[in-house]
């Protein structure tokens, strides 16, 4: 099996979500890092490394690229306990998926963005977070019901659901001001999350 190379901003939620599951199934890969205005990124840019002018990328053995976190969690999860086996229980991982991009990200990972990143500063106004706190709260309760009396998003074992999802919800407390201590099933599912073998964190 060749090497990977991951072009990952390492600050961010959707470049950790791969390290994490490669980092779970143990797959070896070379880092190429680029954060916001770096090198790094111009570099990947002007090689050709960004499809969708985004990170992360997964560039396999033979040169092809992959884009979009959850797409990548998909290819690498594909043929692992990672990616369950069962049908429904495949979709409803997707649909987690699905949700977390187009509702969790929009609200948390934004939130978090705008009071981080200095060139989303002047997006920050009091308006717009505050409207993403209201939003976000919302979201952060539908994945406490869901978690509320089940250890994980889908089925009996962890998934890619959960590495998805927990990417940006473990900081939303720290980066985007989200009290967690609302969301006690939350909390207790990112202890069961940060608990797994081969765990590594944010900045690992």
């Amino acid at each position: 099996m060749g090497e990977l190379t991951l072009y990952s901003m390492q600050s961010s939620g959707n470049s950790y979500k791969v390290r994490l599951l490669l980092a779970h199934l143990g797959r070896p890969y070379r880092l190429s890092g680029g954060e916001y205005g770096s090198a790094g990124l111009e570099a990947a840019r002007a090689a050709g490394k960004m499809p969708l002018n985004r990170l992360p990328v997964l560039e396999l053995p033979d040169g092809r690229l992959l884009a979009e976190s959850n797409a990548i969690l998909c290819w690498l999860a594909e043929g692992t306990d990672w990616m369950p086996a069962d049908p429904f229980a495949r979709a409803e991982t997707l649909a987690w998926m699905f949700w977390e991009q187009n509702q969790h990200e929009g609200t948390i990972a934004v939130r978090a963005a705008l009071l981080r990143y200095p060139h989303r500063a002047a997006q920050a106004t009091p308006e717009r977070l505050a409207a993403l706190l209201e939003a976000g709260n919302a979201v952060l309760a539908q994945m406490d019901a869901r978690l509320t009396g089940r250890d994980w998003l889908v089925g009996q074992a962890p998934s890619i659901a959960d590495l998805c999802l927990y990417a940006y919800t473990h900081t939303a407390d720290t980066r985007g001001g989200f009290d967690l201590e609302r969301f006690p099933a939350i909390r207790a599912w990112l202890g069961r999350v940060a608990a797994l073998p081969g765990h590594v964190e944010l900045f690992a």
